[in-house]
């Protein structure tokens, strides 16, 4: 349950925007090796160029229908040539540097994208709808992602703490697109103090910041394991049970769902 978090805490680590190479002939045959690009390349209409997913790549449904070519990161890239792509979108991080190198030597066109936070959103799906010849379609989609990207905030009024991990404690700090979700949805992520994406923290520290609610990604549905454990009784919002279960697949991606999981996370908090 906790593993999907971690995974997508580790894929915070990223750079820049940037391209390999720039043809001028829009991509026909896409493998895209991040959920977040699947379901921009989808929302701008150019879902039939996708030949290859990773496997977590679920949303939209007919996502599902397109070959995987493993978990991504790193790509197999044995899998991913198997596609015969003209274009493999690739996160940018280190895992991923040296299959860019390999594709690269056997003459696939690959562009890097960095897509961690909502202010993101916008210059990877117009580098997208360049690359498709979807540019319209782009445009489009960026300005109803803007819509809620640069809103107003709202007051704050709950307390939220992100556990990545629980054995030792990580938590989601200041610059984290979860911790971005929760500002927009008026709460307060009480670890915004710490400037990095993650943090390993002592328990003692969260039961002192006291946070009103335990927010994990959980496509079970189900607390999480260590809500049993007596160490973690020592926090209020595990005692009493107040536990934010996030799917997965909504609030572990920035991506044109984004203002969907910002209104879901509003609505929680007001139970």
């Amino acid at each position: 349950m906790l593993r999907r978090l971690f995974v997508f805490v580790l894929l915070l680590s990223a750079c820049r925007t940037s391209a390999r190479r720039h043809d001028t002939a829009p991509a026909q045959r896409v493998v895209s090796l991040l959920p977040s690009f699947t379901e921009i390349l989808f929302a701008i209409g150019a879902g039939d160029r996708v030949v290859g997913r990773t496997q977590w790549c679920d949303y939209p449904p007919e996502a599902l229908a397109v070959p995987s070519v493993g978990e991504g990161l790193p790509p197999n890239i044995e899998a991913v040539a198997a596609r015969k792509p003209d274009l493999v979108v690739v996160y940018k991080s280190g895992a991923n540097m040296t299959a860019v190198q390999q594709f690269e030597r056997i003459g696939i066109h690959t562009v890097l994208l960095d897509l961690n936070r909502l202010e993101d959103l916008g210059p990877a799906t117009r580098t997208l709808g360049k690359l498709t010849g979807h540019e319209a379609q782009a445009e489009s989609l960026v300005a109803k992602m803007d819509s809620f990207t640069y809103r107003p905030l709202p007051p704050p009024t709950v307390s939220i703490a992100f556990v990545v991990w629980d054995n030792p404690p990580i938590v989601i700090g200041r610059g984290s697109y979860l911790d971005e979700l929760a500002t927009q949805a008026g709460a307060r992520n009480v670890f915004s103090d710490v400037t990095a994406p993650s943090a390993q923290v002592s328990l003692e520290t969260i039961v002192a910041r006291n946070p009103q609610w335990i927010a994990v990604l959980s496509d079970s549905g189900k607390p999480p394991d260590f809500a049993r454990r007596r160490e973690w009784r020592a926090v209020a919002a595990v005692r009493d049970g107040r536990f934010l279960l996030l799917k997965g697949s909504l609030f572990g991606r920035p991506g044109p769902r984004s203002g969907q999981a910002i209104a879901e996370l509003r609505r929680m908090l007001a139970r």
